[in-house]
């Protein structure tokens, strides 16, 4: 199964953190959300479906995200956790990190906004710009 997300661009992304990366249903942000990559996403964290929430929530699985702007596709890889709830009205969260909350995708994820193609980010500074991302999960072999 795979959800896709359609976000897009915005002049003030610089994708400089280094622990994390985020889409929002926001439409604006400043400078300081140096983690945001897309905003004006069709879905915040929430809105993903029951049987995708239940797959993530296996501590075995695997969460694979895939970016693509243009012709630039990045590959995110990371793992669910038990206690991923899913419940964000308009944040989806990648984290490096074993942090969970209610905006948290998947935790110990091998990419933070710092480590992404710059090519992709130089794309995501215009507004115009569509950021398609699909989400799914695998389950760790045993």
């Amino acid at each position: 199964m795979v959800e896709t997300i359609i976000s897009y661009g915005h002049e003030n992304i610089t994708s400089k953190h280094g622990t994390t990366l985020e889409i929002t249903k926001d439409e604006e942000i400043t400078k300081r959300a140096d983690c945001i990559i897309g905003v004006g996403a069709d879905k915040g964290i929430s809105e993903l479906s029951e049987e995708f929430k239940q797959k993530a929530r296996d501590e075995n699985s695997i969460i694979r995200v895939v970016l693509r702007a243009g012709n630039i596709t990045e590959t995110i890889t990371g793992r669910g956790h038990p206690e991923l709830s899913f419940s964000h009205k308009s944040d989806i969260v990648i984290r490096k990190s074993s942090f969970v909350c209610p905006r948290t995708l998947m935790i110990k994820a091998d990419q933070s906004a710092e480590e992404l193609n710059r090519t992709l980010i130089n794309l995501l500074k215009d507004r115009k710009q569509k950021l398609i991302v699909k989400i799914s999960t695998l389950k760790m072999p045993p």
